[in-house]
């Protein structure tokens, strides 16, 4: 049975970014239309929730795999916890420990604002994040608009970042920014252009964020500081951002290229365990 575009409704989470796609069984196979009308919700909102669904991994990959090629995981091998379960394009986002050691990764307490797989050279265009189980409160994400973000910057930032590309880097075993002074070949690592133009949309975005933009190229580390400190001002502008509180069952997938998101913290003493897949991007360009 395929669902049709008849039954859908799509209703803002906020009034800058995200909707709530109402009216579709994502266990069930989509036909070409519903597709379309939600890749187009998608491209116009960024971030798109999916409420009460009841779906297994196979469907969540199923479901993915209709807005592009399902992705890999990036941690290697030898950077998995010891008694994580694997699979080649699902990641558990979870903090439950079998035998003592975790399932899954990224498992307690507050994360900065990121973009996902920014550290590769064609960075994944989206994350379809799937919730399981659920603390009684906290661990909420936020969505940051980064068209916004670049729109709110004044003239001049926007002159003197123009061309600028920044080093994007991220250790697998830490929720920080990476020491840049050590050696950083053995850490995921890319230079990325400081804003981007949106491959599909063709908008202007910001591209950096706070745990992972390390340095901007080509520039004394004081005044690369300075100018990050100014532009990750964004993570704090609630004005761009929609505040996701979960529901067991919730389904949302985002835009990476054009979306930066956050972990709020919670109890690590209660259970919270999420689905992760994304799907393959490209390289991107100012």
């Amino acid at each position: 049975m395929t669902k049709t575009t008849a039954g859908l409704d799509i209703q803002p989470l906020s009034e800058v970014i995200g909707a709530e796609v109402n009216g579709i069984d994502l266990s069930e196979p989509l036909d070409s239309d519903t597709v379309a009308a939600i890749t187009d919700a998608w491209h116009e909102h960024i971030v798109l929730l999916f409420r009460d669904q009841e779906i297994d991994a196979d469907q969540q990959i199923a479901f993915a795999e209709n807005f592009g090629d399902v992705g890999v995981r990036s941690r290697p091998a030898e950077r998995r916890p010891e008694g994580a379960d694997y699979n080649a394009s699902i990641m558990l986002v979870s903090n439950v420990k079998k035998n003592g050691e975790y399932i899954g990764s990224l498992p307690d307490g507050e994360m900065w604002f990121h973009h996902d797989m920014c550290y590769d050279k064609a960075p994944h265009k989206g994350t379809f994040l799937y919730a399981m189980e659920l603390p009684s409160k906290g661990g909420n994400t936020l969505f940051a608009n980064m068209y916004s973000a670049y729109e709110k910057l004044s003239e001049n930032t926007k002159e003197r970042i123009l061309g600028k590309r920044a080093l994007q880097i991220y250790d697998f075993a830490t929720r920080e920014t990476v020491d840049i002074s050590d050696d950083i070949s053995k850490y995921k690592h890319e230079v990325q252009p400081v804003t981007i133009t949106h491959p599909v949309t063709g908008r202007r975005a910001l591209y950096v964020n706070p745990l992972i933009t390390a340095r901007i190229e080509d520039m004394p580390d004081s005044d690369s500081r300075t100018m990050l400190d100014e532009l990750f001002a964004f993570a704090n502008d609630k004005s761009i951002a929609y505040e996701h509180v979960w529901k067991k069952g919730d389904l949302m997938m985002w835009d990476n290229w054009c979306s930066c998101h956050a972990r709020t913290d919670f109890s690590a003493s209660e259970r919270r365990m999420l689905r992760r897949c994304t799907v393959k991007g490209q390289q991107l360009y100012e």
